[in-house]
C-alpha cells in the first residue's frame, strides 16, 4: 500500500475479506487493500484459527484511500453496499463471529462519521432490518497471509469467486458507475 501524508486508512469487517477486498479494488481513491484479521484476542492469528470462531478476530479489510479522491463517509457507503450489515454473524453462506459487520475506527472522526451514516440507513429504512454493525475503536490489524492477498484477481474461475464475489463486484459496478476504477 502506497502511504503518504495524504492517505488516510479504514479498517472494515463484512464477511469474507476477499469480497471487501475485490470491491475497494474497484474504487476511484483507494490506493490499495490488505486483508487481515481485528476485533480478538489471538496475536498473529493464522487464517486456519480465525476460521475457528475461537480468536474473536473478524477478516477484515484495511483501506488505504486518499481523502483528496474519497471521503470516508463514501467508503463506509460502498461498504454497506457490499455486504449485509443487518445479519448479525454471518454473510451468505459463511457463518460465525469472524463473518460480523463492523467498522473499526481509527480515531474519533470517523467513529463520528460511522454513528451518522448507520443512523440515515437505519432512519431511511433503505433495509427492511435494522443495522447490526459494530462500530469499534481499532486496536490490532493482523495482515493475512500472502496467498489471501488479491484472492479474486489470482483465482475468479474458482466457484467461490464466481458465485459469491462476482455478484458482489456486478452490483457494486452497477450503483457506483461514478466511483469505479476504468
Amino acid at each position: 500500500m502506497n502511504r503518504d501524508a495524504v492517505h488516510q486508512t479504514a479498517t472494515l469487517a463484512g464477511g469474507c475479506f476477499w469480497c471487501l477486498e475485490a470491491v475497494f479494488l474497484q474504487v476511484n481513491g483507494v490506493d490499495g487493500v490488505k486483508p487481515g484479521y481485528t476485533g480478538g484476542t489471538t496475536a498473529n492469528p493464522s487464517y486456519e484459527e480465525v476460521c475457528t470462531g475461537t480468536t474473536g478476530h473478524a477478516e477484515a479489510v484495511q483501506i488505504a484511500f486518499d481523502p483528496t479522491r474519497i471521503s470516508y463517509r463514501t467508503i463506509l457507503e460502498v461498504f454497506f453496499s457490499a455486504h449485509d450489515p443487518t445479519s448479525w454473524n454471518r454473510q451468505g453462506p459463511d457463518a460465525g463471529t469472524q463473518y460480523r459487520s463492523a467498522i473499526f475506527y481509527h480515531n474519533e472522526e470517523q467513529k463520528a462519521i460511522a454513528e451518522e451514516v448507520v443512523q440515515e440507513l437505519n432512519k431511511g429504512r433503505l433495509r427492511k432490518k435494522p443495522i447490526v454493525t459494530q462500530i469499534v475503536p481499532l486496536d490490532k490489524f493482523y495482515p493475512a497471509e500472502d496467498h489471501h492477498r488479491e484472492y479474486f484477481a489470482r483465482h475468479p474461475e474458482q466457484a467461490y469467486c464466481q458465485t459469491v464475489i462476482s455478484p458482489k463486484l456486478s452490483r457494486f459496478r452497477k450503483q457506483w458507475v461514478k466511483l469505479a476504477k476504468r
